[in-house]
């Protein structure tokens, strides 16, 4: 890959991080400083700087007024958790009293590719379950979140009869089998191009991915998952304890 080009995304996925934690931090309705001064203070060209703000602007987290400014808009709450526990985004956003529903979903039955397959114990071409949705707060797009599962583990039936979002909660309320750990993966990433349309947002956006295995009592994988989260919406942490310190 070109080197230039490479820097050039790097670049612009650390001014959209950089706008997310302004827009975050800043008072709902306050005002942008101009365009001219706030590329000199994130170091980007106004070209650079305005493209990534159309990003927030269809997330509805910012608001132009022609000859105006930019007004910030939101989010109007983030969902901050703590990586210790795994749990879905509907029980996060019930603890702050956000509402979220499900947006588009697709069950897809499928054979498990040579990454699929290594990740669940399973051969390359046995049957999985496939199940893509996209998570919705006040009817815009925040998160991607796609589940794969071996036949056995989640009986279809069930899926499109209980399933309101979370394969972790519908997995928890079935309870067979019994879920013990999960091994996650933490990254940014440009948004794929299916991963932008579902989420409304350009392609090659930052997005936030968690990338989880998700293990039974028994110690056998039972979900394979990949989590595309808007940077704006969520904000997750971890607390560390402090190596030879005994508390």
């Amino acid at each position: 890959m070109d080197k230039s080009h490479t820097d050039d995304r790097s670049t612009y996925q650390r001014l959209q991080v950089e706008l997310s934690e302004l827009i975050q931090n800043a008072p709902k309705g306050s005002k942008l400083p101009s365009e001219p001064v706030l590329a000199q203070k994130m170091g980007v060209s106004r070209a650079t700087l305005r493209e990534a703000m159309r990003t927030f602007e269809s997330q509805g987290m910012l608001r132009r007024q022609q000859g105006v400014g930019t007004f910030i808009v939101g989010p109007t709450q983030v969902i901050d958790s703590g990586l210790e526990v795994l749990e879905s985004i509907e029980t996060l956003a019930e603890r702050i009293g956000l509402e979220v529903s499900m947006g588009e979903f697709e069950v897809n039955h499928i054979e498990a590719d040579p990454k699929q397959a290594k990740k669940l114990n399973l051969t390359i071409g046995d049957p999985v379950v496939e199940v893509r949705r996209v998570i919705l707060t006040h009817d815009s797009p925040v998160a991607y979140l796609v589940d794969i599962l071996p036949e056995d583990v989640l009986n279809p039936e069930i899926l499109v009869a209980r399933f309101t979002g979370s394969v972790l909660d519908l997995l928890i309320n079935i309870g067979d089998p019994p879920l013990a750990t999960s091994k996650t993966e933490i990254s940014a990433v440009h948004a794929p191009v299916d991963v932008a349309k579902a989420l409304n947002i350009q392609r090659g956006d930052t997005l936030l991915l968690l990338t989880a295995l998700l293990f039974n009592e028994a110690g056998d994988p039972v979900d394979f998952s990949h989590s595309y989260f808007l940077p704006g919406y969520f904000r997750l942490h971890i607390i560390r304890k402090i190596g030879g310190v005994n508390l």
